[in-house]
């Protein structure tokens, strides 16, 4: 026959293998097949791929030029799923990912499928030697992780956007993250879950997760890889609160009497107080308090000082500063939720209540307010500044001395 007849009928025989193996695949995977019929359908798809592949060489040799001795990829398979039963190459090395969940399956430049998207491709290296068919080497999946990001200390912080609400995508995803980041030698991993997916939380606690903290709407977990001692920095430790000490231009100071307050300080006229909020400055606290409490709008001066406390509130410490503020006006409307009563009392008269008389701390307080109004004290006046360590604008809070008498400079 002639080289060329010999070279269609080769192209041929190609064809028609090619057709019987889908016609096989097709019989293998339908729903109506036995186990029994599926492995004999098996056993004859192995045959028809070893000869298809014994005659590819042969049949790519055209006038005497030799286009490929050896097939090194398996480029245009069906799917990903069926990489493995495509994949027979004789006396060759294939490598082929075998995906589980990606629809968008590509093949790489290298002539390996792999699936997009969020994930972990592991590849295998199948070694096929003479008949004996596939001597599979490894086991391949395309693992699917969490999105998220690196932070600065070597960790990963997960994406609490992207999460599955289902428990059981959750616990594979979390098993395969957590696989992914020790192979990658992260850190700590910090997992936030919302208020919705708060079903997930046993899930992550039984995988070696630990709570961090908590806020109206979320739970902070964390987990510590390496060996050792935990590095993790914990949770927050303080609470802020402000207090605001408001004089008018006769001498008379702003308080008011809580609502709801403990048998102790009940018929107690005290300053108007209250915690910072988040991402709050110590000065916007204070004139937002005295604003809430008493519908007085006044203007931050200066810190005179501040108390530190411990096991306060849920055995947190507590920092309270205590701020001097000018009244930019004076009529009282009190907040009917919080506060009992509000009023300008005469400095004097507040000094000598006898509430106040029988707390040194907070006499130690009334005296520091009554000797900066005297030019005899300075407070720590706030100033803005930005730091080459984070490149934020934060305040930094200092007593200035512009001359020989430190208090005409404070004076205002």
């Amino acid at each position: 026959m002639p080289k060329d007849d010999e070279s269609k009928g080769s192209f041929l025989f190609l064809i028609v293998t090619g057709l019987g193996i889908l016609i096989g695949y097709k019989k293998l995977t339908s729903l109506g097949s036995t186990s029994a019929q599926a492995a004999e359908v098996s056993k004859g798809l192995s045959f028809m791929e070893l000869k298809l592949f014994d005659s590819w060489p042969a049949a790519l040799a055209h006038k005497g030029r030799l286009y490929s001795t050896s097939v090194r990829s398996c480029r245009d398979t069906v799917s990903v799923r069926v990489s493995r039963l495509f994949c027979s190459c004789r006396d060759s090395s294939v490598r082929a990912a075998l995906s589980s969940a990606s629809n968008n399956a590509h093949t790489s430049s290298n002539g390996a499928l792999s699936s997009s998207g969020q994930g972990v491709t592991e590849s295998c290296l199948y070694h096929t030697s003479g008949t004996n068919g596939i001597n599979s080497n490894a086991c391949s999946r395309d693992l699917r992780v969490f999105d998220g990001y690196d932070d600065e200390y070597g960790g990963f912080v997960v994406d609490p956007d992207k999460l599955p609400a289902n428990q059981s995508a959750f616990a594979l995803m979390l098993r395969s993250s957590l696989s992914h980041w020790k192979m990658k030698g992260k850190k700590g991993i910090w997992l936030k879950l919302p208020l919705q997916l708060s079903e997930l939380v046993p899930v992550a606690v039984k995988e070696g997760f630990r709570y961090h903290h908590a806020e109206i709407n979320f739970v902070m977990l964390t987990y510590w890889l390496p060996e050792g001692p935990c590095m993790l920095p914990g949770n927050a430790s303080h609470q802020v609160g402000v207090g605001g000490l408001v004089i008018n231009d006769k001498g008379e100071v702003l308080v008011v009497q809580e609502r709801y307050c403990s048998p102790a300080c009940v018929g107690l006229w005290k300053l108007p107080t209250g915690f910072i909020a988040e991402s709050e400055e110590i000065f916007e606290g204070v004139v937002r308090e005295v604003k809430e409490e008493t519908g007085i709008d006044a203007e931050f001066i200066e810190i005179i000082g501040f108390r530190h406390a411990h096991n306060v509130a849920f055995n947190k410490s507590d920092l309270f500063f205590i701020c001097m503020l000018r009244p930019l006006s004076t009529q009282i409307m009190i907040d009917d939720v919080e506060i009992q009563a509000a009023k300008w009392m005469p400095v004097v008269e507040f000094v000598e209540h006898q509430l106040i008389q029988g707390d040194k701390m907070f006499k130690k307080v009334i005296d520091i307010c009554i000797a900066r109004l005297r030019k005899q004290y300075c407070g720590l006046s706030a100033h803005q500044s930005t730091s080459k360590f984070d490149s934020k604008e934060s305040t930094l809070y200092y007593h200035v001395i512009d001359s020989q008498d430190d208090c005409e400079a404070c004076s205002g």
